[in-house]
This record gives C-alpha cells, sequence and structure tokens, in this order.
C-alpha cells in the first residue's frame, strides 16, 4: 500500500524542481526528502526523477505517478475540510495568517483579548509576508490587505473589511531642525525591494538623491525615528507613533481593503466563526485609524463592516 506522506514528499519534490525546495517546503531535512522518495519508488516499483544539473526532472514514471498523486492530494484536502467543517468545538488549534505590520502594530492587542476570551483555543499567528495557502490548511484565516478584489480567489469566503490608507512621515525632532535651518541631508528611507512609491513625494522638506535602505519594515521604522529621514509607512503606524508627524504637503494614498478571508468548510467551524466575528467588529473600530483620519473626521466616521463574496 502507498503511503500518503510518501506522496506529499514527492509532489513537493517534483513542484520544486529539487529536494532542497522540497526540504524547504516541508520544514525537514534533506535526507527525509530522499527517504520518503526513494520509499515511493520501492512501492511502485521505478525511478519517479531523474537527477540533471538545473535540478531534479520527472522520469516518465514520475509524470504519471504525479497525476494521481495531485488526485490523491486533492481527495486529502476535500476529506480534511469536511470532517474539520463539523468541529464545532471551542478547544483546538486555530491559525490566523497575517503580514507582520498588520500583527505587531494593529492586532495584536486584539489577539490577546481573543485568546483571554477563549483559554481553550491554541492560537498560532503567522505573521508572514509570504500569502498562506488557505486550501491547502497553511492557515485557517487570513487578514489580507486587497487592492482588487477581482484578484481574491473565488473558493474563498470574504469578510470585506476597512479601507488602508498610508501617508510619508518623519520624525518630529527631525522636521523641527529642518524648519530651523539644520544642514543635514534628509534622505529617502527605503525598504531595499520596493524602492520610493510612484505616489510619494517629500512634500515641503527637499530630500538628497542618496537613500537610505533598509530591508524590512522594523528597520525601516526605527531608521524614520532616529531622523535618518522621510519615508511611507501606513497610516495605522505613522499616526499611532508619537515620535513620528506626516511631512508638511504630502497627501494620504489608499493601499487597498482589509479582507478576512476563509475557504470552504473551514469557514463552517465554531472557532473560524468566532475570530472572524471577534476581528470584524474590532477592525471596525480601527476603521478611523486604518483610514489616517484627523480627530475631526473621526468622530464623524461610522465604521461599517459586512459579509461579501468575492
Amino acid at each position: 500500500m502507498i503511503d500518503w506522506d510518501d506522496v506529499r514528499y514527492f509532489l513537493a519534490a517534483a513542484r520544486g524542481g529539487s529536494v532542497r525546495a522540497a526540504a524547504k517546503r516541508l520544514g525537514v531535512n534533506h535526507a527525509t526528502v530522499l527517504r520518503r522518495i526513494a520509499q515511493l519508488e520501492e512501492r511502485v516499483g521505478a525511478q519517479m526523477f531523474e537527477k540533471q544539473p538545473s535540478g531534479y526532472r520527472l522520469t516518465a514514471a514520475g509524470e504519471e505517478v504525479l497525476e494521481f498523486a495531485v488526485q490523491m492530494e486533492v481527495s486529502s484536502q476535500q476529506l480534511e475540510t469536511r470532517v474539520f467543517g463539523r468541529d464545532q468545538s471551542v478547544r483546538g488549534l486555530l491559525r490566523v495568517t497575517l503580514t507582520p505590520i498588520l500583527a505587531t502594530h494593529l492586532l495584536m492587542p486584539d489577539f490577546a483579548d481573543f485568546a483571554r476570551l477563549h483559554p481553550d483555543i491554541e492560537m498560532e499567528i503567522l505573521s508572514s509576508g509570504e500569502l498562506a495557502n488557505l486550501t491547502n490548511r497553511e492557515a485557517d484565516v487570513a487578514i489580507r490587505v486587497v487592492y482588487d478584489r477581482k484578484t481574491l480567489p473565488l473558493n474563498l469566503h470574504g469578510l470585506k473589511g476597512p479601507e488602508v490608507f498610508g501617508g510619508v512621515y518623519i520624525s518630529r525632532d527631525r522636521l523641527a531642525a529642518w524648519r530651523a535651518g539644520a544642514p543635514d541631508p534628509i534622505r529617502w528611507i527605503v525598504i531595499s525591494m520596493h524602492n520610493i512609491p510612484e505616489w510619494a513625494s517629500a512634500g515641503e522638506v527637499h530630500t538628497t538623491g542618496v537613500p537610505f535602505r533598509v530591508t524590512d519594515a522594523a528597520a525601516e521604522i526605527v531608521a524614520v525615528r532616529q531622523g535618518l529621514g522621510i519615508t511611507t509607512l501606513p497610516c495605522f503606524v505613522g499616526d499611532a507613533d508619537p515620535l513620528l508627524v506626516r511631512v508638511p504637503g504630502t497627501e494620504r494614498h489608499m493601499y487597498g481593503t482589509l479582507w478576512l478571508l476563509t475557504q470552504g468548510e473551514t469557514r463552517k467551524t465554531k472557532r473560524v466563526q468566532l475570530i472572524t466575528e471577534f476581528v470584524s467588529h474590532r477592525l471596525a473600530a480601527h476603521a478611523p485609524l486604518l483610514a489616517g483620519l484627523s480627530v475631526n473626521q473621526r468622530r464623524r466616521l461610522t465604521p461599517m463592516i459586512g459579509p461579501v463574496n468575492p
């Protein structure tokens, strides 16, 4: 009998094109992947891969096995989500995926409140820039900023939240020094992979042509606090930081809309229903901050959130 676990390793290697890629995806070592593939080859009596300089290439037998392996994977996922969907217990694991900046600068206090309300739920917060696959049950709930709802997969159920805006920020001390005529040059602080967004301007502040580059948002925020220059940040980060202020003469820019996403049978579970309802209400309360509105504008805003099929 073929072991489904062996098939999973085979699929990961076939999709990644190498044993190294499969090991990274599955969180195991190189030897484990090789052993599992060897076990599958022994079961079916054929070699699955041909090793080439460019990576692992499927043999004719491997191509044939791949077709059935994908069918096995789909059946396994359908079975798992159906069983999980019938689970109405408030005890067990609940995985929520979102970007690090949303987790650390906005929703972690809310997650803490939810955990106190439901101590039997084991929460796992997957704060990463990579999109977890809800169909493959890599997470139960995804919180994502989406610019165009048409990009949302049709198989996901969406709960539409508030719009998210960004602005251009500088430290209060650096702005005061610039106004006083300090000669130090003001740089753009940028995350290396992004550069300066097309919508962003330096406003009334004159910047040099030499940027200061960082690799992540955490370093970016520290750099702007230190007075190194100006940078773009979500309003819920910049406006909430007492050390920062918006650069005079600059405008807000809409990044997109927050969505709470769930998949298929998973969204019917009690744990998922509880977290989506809880977070949707908290996001509604955060709507003025997410929009980057002034205090007077916030008083006039009535935040709304509701279910929408993406």
